[in-house]
């Protein structure tokens, strides 16, 4: 279960990254176990300090939660808190680049809209 991991960006940074999009994905589920520090350390060929950071951060952002022996687990509502968040970070700092270079491009937005129904009516 080894991953190219990009040099670019720190591994716990792409760590935190997979899950997320597997929360939103729903591969992981809310109240689900994520995987032990030792196993991702294993699975993922990476240092278990790694993985530990990239738990710690979802504990951060109140996504997952420790519980004492048993534990981390994805918390109620992740996935809706989630979608939300990286929704409004879409608007705020992905959109408005899309819009310059549409505009950059001399591309007509009706035109994008009908390429893109017709890319997904597959």
């Amino acid at each position: 279960m080894a991953t190219q991991w990009k040099n670019d960006q720190p591994i716990y940074l792409q760590l935190k990254e997979q899950i997320l999009a597997m929360i939103m994905d729903g591969v992981l589920t809310e109240g689900e176990a994520l995987p032990s520090v030792r196993k991702v350390a294993v699975d993922y060929q990476i240092n278990p300090i790694t993985a530990s950071k990239a738990y710690a951060e979802l504990v951060d952002e109140g996504l997952v939660e420790k519980r004492r022996g048993l534990g981390m687990f994805i918390l109620e509502g992740a996935k809706k808190n989630l979608l939300k968040a990286e929704q409004e970070k879409f608007l705020t700092e992905e959109w408005p680049e899309i819009i310059k270079r549409i505009s950059r491009l001399g591309l007509d937005p009706k035109e994008l809209v009908k390429a893109s129904e017709n890319n997904t009516s597959h």
